[in-house]
């Protein structure tokens, strides 16, 4: 789980209140997909889909993952990382907490092996 601290929720804040940043999100949230088919599917050029992906990566909501085609080309595709987002409003204070889908596997996997009695 990550807390974000003023900034990085500003930052949060800013990106998910981008159109196009919500649409890949969303698009990339149904499995790994290219630049190309975001562009396509979100109805915006492959320069602002490698933007927003650029920013949505960097804070933590979108993962790469790179391909090698039957021919040998290399191609990066990406997914929505993001699972839950939390907002907190306490002590005139605002918190963010983010859950992403690896964090929720690892949670998963420690629950399995906690009733397992493994180490």
């Amino acid at each position: 789980m990550q807390q974000g601290g003023a900034s990085d929720s500003a930052e949060i804040f800013q990106i998910l209140a981008d159109e196009y940043a919500r649409k890949i999100l969303l698009a990339a949230d149904h499995g790994p997909k290219t630049a190309k088919t975001l562009s396509e599917e979100c109805d915006a050029s492959l320069t602002t889909v490698y933007r927003r992906v650029s920013r949505l990566q960097a804070l933590g909501l979108v993962e790469e993952h790179n391909t090698v085609d039957e021919d040998g080309s290399h191609r990066s595709k990406f997914e929505t990382s993001l699972e839950e987002l939390h907002v907190e409003i306490s002590d005139g204070q605002l918190s963010l907490t983010l859950e992403t889908r690896d964090e929720l596997a690892d949670n998963f996997t420690s629950l399995w092996s906690d009733l397992r009695g493994e180490d």
